[in-house]
């Protein structure tokens, strides 16, 4: 694999009032009191962190009702990534494709044979039925992301509830990363954490950065019923892998409910407006569950190049295992900001008419 290339790098243009719709972040940005929480913990990181994150795991604990020994926290879920692959050491991983590419990334560095489950862009991205043939019994871990990304397209519930009995019936480690789901319409989540009880085989992974828009604090978790791989992922992590203001800021997320629904409302009508106008664009767009969209621009490989000219960066999807150089995705952000977007991409689409 190549090196992988994120949305969000804004630091290489110089962040010359670079309007950034590459990485997908609720639109409402940092609630105030998560913001106020991590300078208390700028003050507070005169002291080392807590390496247990305590009172961060209570505030999880509470809010999705599982026992605080479930739960690990880490330096974004890139870190707990890493930490799982570390601690699984599978031989062998079934992911889909396209997918967030830190999967085969983490499972790489352990010589970890990933097997990839394309999905079809005429099926809408979508996960289907046929998908559970290919859990089988010389599989370690299945990997699902929920919505997935960059499509934006969440797995039907029976689909889930599906693949996690086949895979504890196979004795397959099931990580589902759930990172935009709080971000999603509510009809298309499926709450799979009354699954941890039943299966331990079950890890969900979470990132703050989304919902609460933290990407510079780094903050994620994960939940898993498994004592064995609770052990394990205790055994490699770092002493301190989550900041003071990153443990502030994460208790102070949890007190704010609210904020990841009030994001997503505020998306919704967006993401319709987007999706229309990029189809009158000429762009093939798939329809998106979540807070951003995937799209193609049939012919058209340097669309990054020329929206970061007009100081929009998108993401280019060429990094993706499935997609090329004509796909790119793009946030759902405020009106005003699609409005520049919308504008930028007419004047390189169309030379401005």
């Amino acid at each position: 694999m190549g090196a992988q290339i994120h949305g969000g790098n804004i630091w290489s243009h110089g962040d010359k009032g670079i309007l950034d719709f590459s990485a997908s972040l609720n639109p409402l940005g940092m609630p105030p009191e998560v913001m106020e929480a991590a300078v208390r913990g700028i003050s507070a990181s005169v002291h080392y962190p807590d390496p247990a994150c305590a009172d961060l795991r209570r505030a999880i604990s509470r809010t999705h009702g599982v026992p605080e020994e479930w739960i690990v926290c880490g330096n974004g879920a890139a870190e707990l990534l890493d930490r799982i692959a570390a601690a699984l050491r599978p031989r062998r991983a079934l992911i889909c494709a396209p997918a967030f590419g830190e999967y085969e990334r983490s499972l790489a560095v352990f010589n970890c044979k990933v097997v990839r489950h394309y999905l079809k862009p005429e099926q809408q991205f979508d996960l289907t039925e046929g998908f559970l043939r290919f859990l089988r019994p010389n599989l370690n871990l299945v990997i699902l992301c929920n919505p997935n990304n960059p499509t934006g397209r969440a797995i039907p519930s029976r689909l889930l509830l599906a693949a996690a009995e086949r895979c504890a019936r196979l004795n397959i480690t099931l990580l589902v990363d759930e990172s935009f789901l709080e971000l999603t319409d509510p009809d298309r989540r499926t709450n799979l954490v009354p699954l941890l009880f039943q299966y331990p085989n079950l890890i969900l992974l979470h990132s703050l950065t989304k919902s609460y828009c933290i990407p510079g604090l780094r903050l994620g978790y994960l939940m898993t019923g498994s004592r064995a791989l609770l052990e394990k992922l205790a055994s490699c992590a770092q002493p301190w892998a989550v900041s003071v203001p990153a443990q502030f800021a994460g208790v102070a997320a949890m007190s704010r409910p609210d904020w990841p629904e009030l994001g997503r409302q505020a998306v919704a009508p967006q993401r319709e407006r987007l999706t229309a106008a990029l189809g009158d664009f000429g762009c093939t767009v798939w329809d998106s569950h979540a807070n951003y969209l995937l799209f193609r621009v049939p012919g058209c490989s340097d669309l990054q190049h020329r929206m970061l000219k007009k100081g929009i960066l998108i993401r280019c999807c060429s990094g993706f295992a499935g997609l090329n150089e004509e796909y790119y995705r793009v946030a759902v952000r405020t009106e005003e900001e699609n409005t520049a977007f919308l504008t930028a991409l007419s004047h390189c689409l169309r030379g401005g008419r």
